[in-house]
């Protein structure tokens, strides 16, 4: 696993984390000290995030070192030498965490379809819902610069957080502004805290130490999100729906978003999702947005599209009293690097 990692996932993307995978592969030492991770969290990904948080925390000194110098040969060595002697935390950090790279690359798919659901209610107000939220940055999808490939433009210009996508195919991006935002609620089973030092220092170690792209963009994202911090509600989203919608004024549109959330959900968990956001229908409006793999959202049309096809459907569903309508506002794929929009 941790070779494939290396020569395959790793490979032309990340020259440090390619030659610290094969060296721990080829470690009999090394790999009977990951085989006191759990099964479940001993993915590449887990792993070298746990050293990497190890290094920031100053814990791990020659790593850091080896990692800000992108000397693969000497990280390879400290990575090994760190997780022998730290082998208690590598496996406590493991357990407990997850991988995040929940950045915010995905409000180029949400920023268009959040103020399309808007457009087609009236609304002048939205309060943002995201299930799975991770850290939350897709709270501040209204307050991010967003460029696509054609020349359009929408958001803030003068953001600190810069993105770009590419659209394809012919039909523009509708380019209306979105309402302004009086809530921010995040829904997750482990929420991180940017504001926390160590759930910051987290979002930071699941990031690959060799590149600095990424990395800025998340120092700016999170940065951004920390100005206003986001209302985090920790819990199963099925249960948790309910008490998201009431934090949102009555005189906005809650907006419900779930970015390739639902598909960690067994189907009778996104039929009862579903069933929730009709529930909470029941005297106000409510929006879903979603961008999920094909025929993953319940309702939402697959345009013919099979399975596993390797793009997403960009979904709308609108819930107002017992009324739903569903279409899919288009396609995306890459994260929503690469869009297509459909609808009039």
């Amino acid at each position: 696993m941790f070779r494939r990692f290396g020569e395959v996932d790793a490979a032309g993307t990340s020259p440090l984390y390619e030659r610290v995978a094969v060296a721990l592969s080829e470690s009999d030492e090394a790999l009977r000290a990951i085989e006191a991770v759990p099964a479940r969290k001993r993915h590449p990904t887990v792993i070298l995030a746990a050293l990497h948080d190890l290094a920031l925390a100053g814990r791990a000194p020659a790593l850091a070192a080896a990692y800000a110098a992108a000397d693969g040969e000497a990280a390879a060595g400290a990575a090994i030498d760190t997780l022998l002697r730290m082998t208690d935390s590598v496996v406590a950090i493991a357990v407990r965490r997850r991988t995040r790279t929940n950045e915010t690359g995905r409000c180029a798919v949400l920023y268009p379809a959040i103020t399309e659901a808007a457009r087609r209610v009236g609304a002048n107000a939205v309060g943002l819902i995201d299930v799975g939220c991770s850290a939350g940055l897709n709270l501040t999808v209204d307050r991010v610069g967003i460029t696509y490939s054609n020349g359009q433009s929408l958001g803030d210009p003068s953001s600190p957080v810069q993105l770009s996508a590419s659209v394809v195919g012919d039909r523009p991006i509708p380019t209306r502004a979105m309402p302004e935002v009086v809530a921010r609620v995040g829904v997750d089973l482990d929420p991180v805290d940017v504001t926390d030092a160590e759930d910051a220092r987290w979002l930071r170690a699941s990031l690959w130490p060799d590149q600095p792209e990424r990395i800025a963009r998340l120092e700016a994202e999170m940065a951004l999100a920390a100005t206003a911090p986001a209302l985090l509600l920790a819990g199963d989203a099925v249960e948790v729906l309910p008490d998201a919608v009431a934090h949102v004024p009555s005189d906005a549109l809650p907006v419900v978003t779930t970015t390739w959330a639902l598909s960690h959900f067994p189907l009778e968990s996104r039929l009862r999702f579903l069933h929730r956001l009709d529930e909470a229908a029941a005297g106000r409006a409510v929006a879903w947005v979603s961008a999920e793999g094909v025929g993953v959202a319940p309702t939402i049309p697959t345009l013919g599209d099979r399975r596993a096809s390797g793009h997403s459907i960009i979904g709308l569903a609108l819930f107002d009293h017992s009324t739903l309508h569903a279409e899919a506002l288009g396609r995306c794929w890459s994260r929503g690097r690469l869009l297509a929009w459909l609808a009039d």
